[in-house]
């Protein structure tokens, strides 16, 4: 039976749904009805992830229906609108059918609308995605409390219990399995979730030396071996830990649901060399300049921009990456997924608002070292960017 603690309250769960409606309300006028179907957006509207169907009316409540489990929803939801249905059959004579439906259209199958639009003939289909988005990217105090105290455990693992687990000769899965059991033990949630389209990462990317910055699929400026072709992560069982090695952790931490997103580093056996050293350094002294511009009312493509243009050729050709594998942000939001709306990048210039989440992740990669630099999950504030994960600065010495 789950607790009364670990339910969303309902004013948390009015207050979102209020401010779902008027985003709609103001980026679409005319808007009528919304439906939404993945878990984690069911979640996040109703406390709930069953599998099922939100119906969002824009003059009337909202109903939850669900096909498995109704009694489970019914157990842990506080949501005041929730009905069985064996199909969408069920639900169709719910609502009067307007033209145009607003659906989660980066999320949902064109199968699953099929389905859908055979008890539900829409004749418009649209999208909702950037008003969920937007909606989601500002956290309340309730998930900023989560959020802190993901923060807190993170840091604690990363910064202080991880230098424990290294040592000679042991390959990089067996620091995953460690580091992902000692996770759950400080009370981890058990998984990381990405919004980006078909995404397995485990618990993030780790690797020893240049192992962090070999190619992959994912997108962001670290790299990593996998075990093999068909599960291209957990790390490497062949590549073993020596002395000398570069250590790179880029995992996410994650209470009740909300993550937050840290990358440390840490030197084996003996320091790197000194222009490796000065290279995280920077990437250090870049993170804490983005922290200060991370304001209400800041705009993140120009908080992109200014940094972007501050660097020397030099430096700029293997920052956010290796070679050509670069991604084009230095900073994403963060929540209920690790990969949220906003992104600090060209393109998004809507301004910031207190209460958004985002990690800051400044790194470079250096052949024949791997992927230095750092990353830490911060909350705009009106002071700028306070870090939720801790302050230290990296590339630990492990001697």
């Amino acid at each position: 039976m789950s607790g009364e603690s670990q339910k969303v309250p309902l004013n948390e769960l009015n207050m979102r749904m209020s401010r779902f409606k008027k985003e709609m309300s103001r980026t679409q006028p005319d808007w009528e009805i919304a439906a939404i179907f993945s878990k984690i957006n069911l979640y996040y509207f109703t406390g709930t992830m069953q599998e099922g169907m939100l119906l969002i009316p824009r003059d009337d409540a909202a109903i939850l229906w669900v096909r498995r489990s109704y009694d489970r929803a019914m157990e842990e939801s506080l949501f005041p609108h929730i009905r069985p249905m064996e199909s969408y059959r069920d639900a169709a004579g719910s609502i009067k059918m307007p033209e145009t439906c607003y659906i989660e259209a980066e999320i949902i199958p064109v199968a699953f609308l099929q389905r859908f639009q055979r008890y539900f003939p829409f004749k418009n289909i649209k999208s909702a995605d950037k008003q969920i988005n937007k909606t989601r990217s500002v956290k309340s105090l309730y998930e900023i409390s989560l959020m802190e105290k993901a923060g807190a455990k993170h840091s604690y693992v990363l910064e202080e219990c991880v230098p424990g687990l290294l040592r000679k000769g042991m390959n990089e899965v067996e620091l995953t399995a460690e580091l992902y059991s000692l996770f759950l033990r400080e009370g981890h949630h058990g998984l990381t979730r990405f919004a980006m389209f078909d995404t397995d990462l485990g618990i993030g990317q780790l690797g020893f030396g240049d192992s962090s910055i070999h190619p992959t699929f994912f997108n962001g400026p670290g790299g990593n071996r996998g075990l093999s072709p068909a599960v291209q992560f957990l790390g490497s069982r062949e590549r073993k830990l020596e002395k000398g090695d570069l250590v790179f952790v880029d995992v996410a931490f994650g209470v009740d649901g909300y993550h937050t997103d840290k990358t440390m580093t840490y030197m084996f056996g003996k320091p790197l060399p000194d222009s490796a050293i000065s290279k995280h350094k920077k990437c250090v002294e870049i993170q804490n300049k983005i922290a200060e511009l991370m304001k209400p009312g800041s705009i993140p493509a120009e908080i992109y921009r200014s940094i972007m243009e501050g660097l020397d050729s030099e430096f700029a050709l293997n920052f956010m990456g290796y070679k050509n594998r670069k991604v084009k942000f230095l900073g994403h939001g963060i929540g209920l997924h690790v990969d949220e709306y906003p992104v600090i990048a060209e393109g998004f210039t809507e301004p910031l608002e207190p209460g958004m989440t985002i990690a800051v992740e400044p790194k470079i990669g250096i052949e024949g070292i791997g992927m230095v630099g750092i990353e830490n999950t911060f909350l705009v504030t009106e002071k700028g960017g306070r870090c939720l994960t801790g302050d230290n600065p990296g590339l630990i010495g492990v001697y």
